[in-house]
This record gives C-alpha cells, sequence and structure tokens, in this order.
C-alpha cells in the first residue's frame, strides 16, 4: 500500500487575517470544539471581540457547569511580550479563570512564563498554551490540530493543596482523577467517535463535547449514590429540553433502557440522564463501567440528534 507524505502548511495561507480570518473561524461551533476538547473543557455563551477596556479580546466563553469566565488570545506568529501582557489583561478585566493563548509557535521564556502562572496561581485559574498546525496530504484539504504545548498538572495542585494550604483534596478527589484517566485509556483503544480527549480534574464529573454549543455529554462518578452515569446536560434552553421529552419514546427506544427526566426549574439547565448502579471505587470492575459509559453516551447521543436534527 503506498501512503501519502504528511505535509505541513502555513497558517497565513489558510488564515490571512488573524482577527478577521483566524478568528472567526475558530468561534464557529465546529471549530472551536476542536481546541476546547484538547484543553479540556466544554463552552457556551462565545463571543468574539469582547470589549475589555480599551482593548478587544478575541474570544470570551463560559464553561458550561461552572460558569466560569474562559478568555482565547489568538496569535498566527510566534509568541511575544505584546501578546503575553494583553492576555493578562483580559484575564483580569473578565475576572477569568481559564485563559487560553493560541499561538503558531512558541518561545521558551513565554512557556515557561505560562508553567510559572499555572504552579503560583490559585487552583481556581488555569492557563493554556496552545501551538496550531495545519496539516495536508497531496491535494487534500488541509486539516486544523491543536497542540496542548502548557496546562495546569492536577498533580501538582493537589501535591500544593495538601502541603501548603488550608485547602484539603479528598481521597475521592483522587480517585475522580484515576477513574477519568482510566477512561481516556480505555476509550484510546476504542473504536468511539466520543472525544474523550480532555484533561480531567479532580472532581465527580467529565464533560464530552458533542459540536453543539450549550450541549454536552456529562459522564458521572457517584459514590454515595453508588453509581455511574451518562446524561445529556443541555444549558439554558428550555426549548432543547421539551423538545426531547415530547419525543420521549423515541428518546427512550433508542437509548435501550431506563431514562431519567430532569426539567432542572430552579437552575438554568436541564439533564436527560441514564444510571449504572455500581460502586465506582472497585477497581476491578472499571473497565465493564467504561464499556458502560461510552456505549450509553452513543445512545443518548444519537437520541438527541434523532430528535433535534432528524
Amino acid at each position: 500500500m503506498k501512503l501519502g507524505n504528511l505535509e505541513k502548511v502555513n497558517l497565513r495561507e489558510v488564515w490571512k487575517h488573524e482577527a478577521l480570518d483566524f478568528t472567526q473561524w475558530l468561534s464557529k461551533e465546529d471549530n472551536i470544539s476542536l481546541l476546547l476538547d484538547e484543553v479540556g473543557v466544554t463552552a457556551e455563551n462565545i463571543v468574539t471581540e469582547d470589549r475589555a477596556g480599551n482593548f478587544n479580546v478575541d474570544i470570551t466563553a463560559d464553561e458550561i457547569q461552572t460558569g466560569k469566565k474562559i478568555v482565547i488570545e489568538n496569535q498566527l506568529e510566534k509568541t511575544d511580550h505584546s501578546h503575553l501582557g494583553q492576555l493578562l489583561t483580559y484575564a483580569s478585566s473578565f475576572d477569568a479563570c481559564i485563559i487560553i493563548w493560541v499561538v503558531a509557535n512558541v518561545r521558551e521564556e513565554h512557556k515557561r512564563a505560562i508553567e510559572w502562572f499555572n504552579e503560583h496561581m490559585s487552583d481556581e485559574i488555569s492557563f493554556f498554551l496552545v501551538k496550531t498546525e495545519v496539516y495536508k496530504i497531496g491535494d487534500s484539504k488541509p486539516a486544523v490540530k491543536f497542540n496542548v504545548v502548557v496546562e495546569p498538572n492536577s498533580w501538582s495542585k493537589i501535591a500544593k493543596s495538601r502541603g501548603v494550604t488550608d485547602q484539603k483534596i479528598s481521597e475521592t478527589q483522587i480517585n475522580h482523577i484515576n477513574f477519568w484517566e482510566g477512561l481516556k485509556d480505555y476509550a484510546s483503544n476504542t473504536n468511539t467517535k466520543l472525544r474523550i480527549t480532555r484533561t480531567p480534574r479532580y472532581q465527580h464529573w467529565y464533560d464530552v463535547s458533542i459540536g453543539t454549543s450549550g450541549v454536552n455529554i456529562s459522564l458521572t462518578r457517584n459514590t454515595r449514590e453508588e453509581s455511574v452515569g451518562s446524561e445529556i446536560w443541555i444549558a439554558d434552553s428550555p426549548s432543547i429540553f421539551d423538545k426531547l421529552l415530547r419525543n420521549k419514546e423515541k428518546v427512550e427506544s433508542i437509548v435501550g433502557e431506563q431514562v431519567h427526566w430532569h426539567e432542572l426549574e430552579t437552575k438554568k439547565a436541564s439533564r436527560v440522564r441514564c444510571i449504572y448502579p455500581c460502586d465506582p471505587d472497585d477497581n476491578n470492575r472499571h473497565e465493564e463501567y467504561y464499556k458502560w459509559l461510552i456505549e450509553t453516551s452513543e445512545k443518548l447521543i444519537k437520541a438527541f440528534y434523532a430528535v433535534t436534527k432528524p
């Protein structure tokens, strides 16, 4: 079999202008999902050229579930001091907790600066340095790849929290990270189309983007309820939940098991949820849980699109 050669494409051949071309392209739902999947967050309320004092930040968004503000600064060139300063200005102006610098190439001193921020900032603040690359094979269309160069180290933050501050990280939270890391490894050896790529945090849920703004799959492990679960999380869109509920029989037929419907009237989100009763801490059964989570999530996504985009 003859294989093609992978060719790297100059970013300026794809996007001539940083703000008019690249930022506008990146802000589209499918495209920003590629970036956020690598970073490990899901987002809604995406805004381009948001105002920060006398400046416009390239992209802002809110993290689904937590509501944390996300700031994204784009650069189609190598990192420089000017953009680093802008990044910090935007982060402070929007009180951002997730700060993403998307660049063409990385200078070592700026890589060290972002690493230093992650090591010394509060656990609530996370900096990401991401390199954009574009490739093609022969006459194929160019394809983009986002590579995370610097990201927060969850394990170092745990050690820091235990040894330096009064904040306590529980054994349960450490088990959360172990479980989600195991899921990532398991998924990488399957044919699933789920984007299980994000870096786990020490929390009981793990979000998976499905390419629709304000909607994602949320995987959960609950030691108190003794279960793992997969759910369609719908942020602030009652119309989507209502449409799914009106087609309840169709949804439940596709999923093939009991579906729990939660219209959270006091909150801005709704859930369509499946539960697998088990002991999440039983390490010997983790592969069983992973298999169920992936298969159930795929069926929930199939049901979601069968109803919302038939």
